[in-house]
């Protein structure tokens, strides 16, 4: 079982920025495909970003190409999104999530792919 939390949702002004972590409580994650997805009220869960096992692939949702960066830290058992010129359309409670029994370089964008999910964090951007 791995447990995901994220952290570092908040309030801000559109064109800000924000980074998000995902941790894994007393394991590694460096086995796993990691990927975000968010849910914005009376919107279904989406894809966001997804980086592979070895931190080299990544993989962005159009809406968030150039504005997002999503990267890993095996070390630190961490998983990072830097969102960057927010604007209120990335308003949405952001997911972590972790896919196990993968190669290297696997990439997957489908919440069904997915074997672990953290909780969310909430992110509110003000236009």
């Amino acid at each position: 079982q791995v447990q995901l939390v994220e952290s570092g949702g908040g309030l801000v002004q559109a064109g800000g920025s924000l980074r998000l972590s995902c941790a894994a409580a007393g394991r590694t994650l460096s086995t796993y495909t990691m990927g975000w997805f968010r849910q914005a009220p009376g919107k279904e869960r989406e894809f966001v970003a997804a980086v592979s096992r070895s931190g080299i692939s990544t993989y962005y949702t159009d809406s968030v190409k150039g504005r997002f960066t999503i990267s890993r830290d095996n070390a630190k058992t961490t998983v990072y999104l830097q969102m960057d010129s927010l604007n209120a359309e990335d308003t949405a409670v952001y997911y972590c999530a972790a896919k196990g029994q993968v190669f290297l370089g696997t990439i997957a964008t489908t919440s069904h792919e997915y074997d672990y999910w953290g909780q969310g964090t909430q992110v509110t951007v003000s236009s």
